[in-house]
């Protein structure tokens, strides 16, 4: 999902999980690019939200049925009231939501991602805040993207136990140990 579209949903009341890229077939299911670990998000029936690019509010919209294409990565859905290709096509670049109050209780350890988003980011050694963290990449092991305090340099962090030992959302922080070369000289 495109991060920089996080910004225009308050996160105490939406939770982006995915995006429409395009229609399927001729009978109106959408192709969505997922943004959830849950699944369930697009194979369970029921109420989600939708939201054009150009608007800002989500509308309810109820999800009939959808299923995975695992050589795609992208979720294949059937949303109420979109019949035909052009009313799947009218829906590309669409936001899939959820209400906050809808979120699956998390493990330990285990973080929404978008919640780590402006969390300052500090060195484990010295407690120093070096920097706050901008935006997330999903890969095989996600990235945290950090905007260093001292420049506009930005640098990419993994988001892994052993680089990023501790979050504290209460506090607003992680604490990096970052192995060397990770992080610019200065």
């Amino acid at each position: 999902m495109n991060h920089s579209n996080l910004a225009k949903f308050d996160r105490n009341q939406w939770l982006p999980i995915g995006w429409i890229v395009g229609p399927q077939g001729l009978k109106g299911e959408v192709r969505v690019y997922p943004d959830t670990d849950f699944p369930e998000r697009f194979e369970t029936p029921g109420t989600r939200w939708l939201c054009p690019p150009d608007q800002l509010t989500p509308n309810p919209i109820e999800l009939l049925q959808g299923r995975y294409l695992a050589k795609k990565g992208l979720y294949i859905i059937q949303l109420a009231g979109v019949d035909s290709r052009e009313q799947a096509e009218s829906l590309k670049q669409s936001t899939l939501l959820v209400q906050a109050t809808d979120r699956p209780a998390l493990a330990q350890d285990e973080y929404y991602l978008p919640d780590l988003i402006g969390l300052d980011v500090i060195l484990q050694s010295s407690q120093e805040i070096i920097g706050k963290v901008t935006s997330l990449i999903p890969a095989g092991n996600d990235l945290l993207e950090v905007e260093l305090n001292d420049s506009s340099e930005r640098v990419l962090i993994p988001f892994v136990k052993a680089i990023v030992p501790s979050v504290s959302l209460t506090n607003k922080t992680i604490e990096i140990s970052p192995p060397a070369g990770l992080l610019p000289q200065t």
